[in-house]
């Protein structure tokens, strides 16, 4: 279930603050400010999760606010994308607003920045200005265009505007301050030329603000109080204030940093994650191995598992790296309530039953939640034929391995007692079937002579079952922290992110399934139907989350077993 966090955060502290000095007249705006150019990922959910919850705490807005200054790299199937996804983390918001609303006035303020000469056009190459721009130890240097009169920067932006110019011969550079220990204030640009169809404004412009200069007068345009940012934009404050000083806006946004989300075994870096898309190591962006909001919503996420996880993890001044296992544990708490039980089996053997009717098909009750009576009951059937799990059977099997074994008894979820007979094996020496014997009286699960069994395990109907494609996904790289030293993270992929298996048998019921449900397949995890994918008489479907597995622990501490004679067929005598 989804916490509440009752401890607050030093955001949370300076918005009470302002509100008791009546700062921004009692009222709260934040926003949320993505780039259009590609998907959102983890990282994006905590600042949306911080930002409107911020907004809805203090009975303020919360704007979804596109900054769509750079054409070459921005798509409406993003776009669309990023609104989606909004929606569905659980976040209303109004008719969103966008950067490129603003080109208007954006244009308007470089052209009072150059009045004012605190900006000027610029014809150093890319080249000369970083050599000009100096270092962190280094002093920069002015540009030689540094002087140029105010009616020659007037007339030079003009051009620039009605595309005189090629890209990268012209910028128009705030003239601020090239020895300033701080970087960001050396000079930097407002506005390139750059020729690219803009998704919204078509051709209309071939200059577009940069994101420091637009984020600053978009926050104020819109009458954001509290711009929340995290803190790779702290060096950047000071430039945000000098556009609101300098132009002497009526309204200057707050900016407050915190530390952003770094999560062991993934990257959030949406430059990387596009390197991974486009060089193929993940099949795109909504890939369920991809910490992308829509990869982990076809992988099986639930939004109020990632609203849960987004609030434990809290809001910081400071980095640091959270472990993958807090956010699958938050998953599998929230899919434990909320998902129903099924029975599939991944690595099908064949089990018959031979002292059972051979024409005969019995209907079983089977519960869809142990705890939630209102989930209701199914009905599975039951016949001579059944599949159970290759790793639900040992031929050699270790002291603490309480399934099924030569002559050992084990009850079948919701139906009956079996007990191993005989083995059958191919010509390899695998075994391909088992023989077992059933006890009729057992139905249900229970024997009247009160025995016990200690192994309970789950099955599927051979003659009623459904056939699926059943993706097996991992964590994507093999290092806890695949950026770490001069690695290159591509080199860090972990070669069993995925594995894909054929031929698995799931209850029949299944078959209907064309939701985003996520299901718990008993005793082996929890599934969802991929929602791309899947076909009509084809499911596919993804492992979500793994459950805990006790065995697979005690597995890796056992010796190892002799190797078992691959005879064909052998005869089993029964333990008494």
């Amino acid at each position: 279930m989804e916490e509440e966090n009752k401890k607050g955060h030093f955001i949370e502290s300076i918005i009470k603050q302002d509100l008791e000095n009546n700062k921004n007249k009692g009222r709260v705006t934040t926003r949320f400010p993505p780039e259009p150019n590609g998907y959102l990922h983890l990282g994006h959910a905590k600042s949306i999760c911080l930002n409107f919850n911020m907004a809805k705490q203090f009975n303020g807005t919360c704007n979804l606010r596109f900054d769509d200054s750079n054409p070459a790299k921005e798509k409406q199937i993003y776009i669309d994308s990023i609104k989606d996804t909004v929606n569905w983390l659980g976040f209303e918001f109004n008719t969103p607003f966008f950067a490129s609303d603003y080109f208007d006035d954006l244009y308007g303020f470089a052209v009072e920045l150059i009045r004012r000469g605190k900006a000027y056009v610029c014809s150093l190459s890319p080249e000369e200005m970083r050599e000009y721009r100096g270092t962190l130890t280094e002093k920069g240097r002015n540009s030689p265009f540094r002087s140029r009169s105010i009616e020659e920067n007037l007339t030079l932006f003009e051009q620039m505007k009605n595309g005189e110019f090629k890209e990268g011969e012209v910028t128009l550079r705030a003239k601020i301050d090239m020895e300033s220990p701080n970087i960001n204030l050396r000079d930097p640009i407002i506005y390139r030329v750059k020729k690219a169809s803009h998704p919204r404004t078509g051709d209309r412009w071939c200059i577009y603000p940069m994101y420091d200069f637009t984020h600053s007068l978009s926050d104020s345009l819109e009458g954001i109080t509290h711009s929340l940012c995290t803190l790779e934009f702290e060096d950047h404050r000071p430039l945000y204030d000098w556009v609101l000083d300098t132009l002497e806006t009526p309204c200057h946004p707050q900016q407050i940093e915190f530390a952003r989300m770094n999560i062991n075994y993934t990257v959030l870096s949406k430059r990387k994650l596009q390197l991974l898309v486009d060089q193929n190591k993940v099949a795109g962006w909504d890939d369920p191995r991809l910490p992308t909001l829509e990869g982990m919503r076809r992988r099986g996420y639930t939004p109020e598992a990632i609203r849960n996880f987004c609030n434990i993890i809290g809001v910081s001044k400071k980095d640091s790296r959270i472990d993958m296992g807090l956010l699958e544990s938050c998953l599998r708490d929230d899919l434990n309530e909320r998902s129903p039980r099924v029975m599939g089996v991944l690595k099908p053997l064949k089990v018959t039953i031979e002292n059972y009717p051979e024409d005969q098909t019995e209907d079983l009750t089977a519960m869809n939640h142990p705890q939630q009576e209102k989930m209701g009951k199914r009905s599975i059937t039951f016949s001579r034929e059944i599949y159970v799990e290759q790793d639900d059977f040992m031929e050699d099997p270790p002291k603490k391995f309480f399934r099924l074994g030569p002559g050992r008894e084990v009850r079948l979820r919701y139906a009956y007692f079996v007990t191993c007979k005989e083995v059958i094996k191919n010509d390899q020496g695998e075994v391909i079937e088992l023989i077992c014997t059933y006890d009729p009286q057992t139905k249900g699960g229970n024997a009247p002579d009160g025995r016990k069994v200690k192994g309970t395990i789950h099955w599927v109907n051979a003659n009623d079952c459904l056939d699926a494609k059943v993706r097996l996904y991992d964590r994507l790289f093999k290092d806890e922290n695949p950026e770490q030293g001069d690695q290159d993270f591509m080199e860090n992929i972990n070669p069993d992110s995925l594995k894909v298996l054929t031929g698995c048998k799931l209850e029949r019921s299944l078959e209907t399934d064309i939701g985003e449900t996520t299901y718990q397949f008993e005793r082996l995890g929890y599934f969802c139907r991929d929602s791309k994918d899947s076909q009509k008489n084809a499911p596919v479907f993804n492992r979500t989350v793994t459950l805990r597995d006790a065995w697979a622990k005690m597995a890796k501490k056992q010796p190892p077993r002799k190797p078992v004679n691959p005879n064909k067929k052998q005869k089993i005598k029964p333990k008494n």
